[in-house]
């Protein structure tokens, strides 16, 4: 597939425009899509004008209003109609783009996302994915953050995109889904859990296997980790947390002398593996699963690498019919 268009909301995020812009063109070297930059037409021009690029693939479409982190994202979806992520999402839905991705306000995308772009028939809320470092290799953990309160039905459903998603982009036939929860016993949790257990448990197109404890993430006994996004969001962003300070001490524990210096010169090329592993920048973004189009969140902080992982990951899920192999199992 050759014509896919990604519209990329150049100024959300704590890098913007700079590195949103630079991700672009770096990401024009990987594919053949053609991409169109929507923000403040001078600041991604005057980007732009930094680097030599193929000017017939990427189009700059001016939008004059930025919708900023701490805006309450109805209110800002509403009001905002010239922002970056309304225009960018309008594209979407008008078809002129097959995806949109942004670092912005996480609130007001999955407003505007929900509202613009709309959800697919059969589903109750769309939720976030991510794809997590473990030791067997990346695992999906969703929800992330988009729903805080969930239904025993949105969880189910949760499961069943989540296991499209992972048998289409990992190629992992039937995978494996674990519901988090406090143990691993059927009577374990709150009522949610409870009762998603058993919903979960009677629902004959997913590969469920019970209950999973967070500490079981990073083993991979499942591949599909579903919870709320209250859960998934924390998860996260200890793990995050949790990775930096980890590769911190690593790096300390390193330059403290020389023998270990020259223990780290031998091993190397492993611990680039391991950093590469854990490095967010790798996946690129969430994707909103659940949309009648595809909308991909990427981290507040991302950098030219993580937009074109984002960009990488658009063109897998498009190139795969994700969102029309959801239509079908929802």
């Amino acid at each position: 597939m050759s014509d896919i268009k990604i519209a990329v909301d150049c100024m959300g995020g704590d890098n913007a425009p700079c590195e949103i812009v630079k991700g672009c063109v770096e990401a024009l070297k990987t594919g053949s899509d053609k991409l169109i930059l929507v923000g403040r037409e001078d600041d991604v021009s005057k980007e732009l004008s930094k680097y030599t690029y193929d000017k017939e693939r990427i189009i700059v479409v001016h939008a004059p209003e930025v919708i900023e982190n701490d805006e309450i994202p109805t209110n800002a979806i509403r009001r905002k109609k010239n922002s970056s992520m309304v225009i960018g999402l309008e594209l979407v839905k008008e078809g002129k783009a097959d995806a949109f991705i942004s670092a912005g306000n996480t609130g007001a995308l999955l407003t505007g996302a929900t509202v613009i772009v709309g959800r697919l028939k059969g589903v109750e809320r769309p939720c976030l994915a991510t794809l997590v470092p473990t030791e067997e290799g990346p695992a999906l953990l969703m929800d992330v953050g988009a729903n805080t309160d969930c239904k025993p039905s949105f969880m189910v459903q949760f499961a069943k995109m989540g296991s499209v998603y992972f048998e289409n982009v990992m190629g992992k036939k039937d995978p494996k889904v674990g519901l988090v929860n406090i143990g691993t016993e059927e009577e374990k949790g709150n009522q949610l859990l409870r009762e998603s257990f058993k919903l979960l448990s009677e629902t004959n197109d997913i590969n469920f296997i019970g209950n999973a404890e967070a500490r079981d993430i990073m083993k991979r006994v499942a591949d599909v980790y579903v919870c709320d996004g209250f859960v998934g969001n924390i998860i996260l962003k200890f793990g995050e947390g949790m990775a930096v300070s980890l590769l911190g001490m690593i790096k300390k524990a390193i330059m403290s002398g020389f023998v270990s210096k020259i223990g780290a010169l031998l091993c190397l090329k492993p611990l680039k593996g391991l950093l590469k592993s854990m490095d967010y920048s790798e996946v690129g973004g969430a994707p909103f699963l659940g949309l009648k189009s595809l909308v991909v969140k990427a981290h507040g902080a991302s950098d030219n690498r993580a937009v074109v992982g984002a960009i990488n990951q658009c063109r897998s899920f498009i190139e795969k019919d994700i969102v029309n192999k959801i239509r079908e199992k929802i």
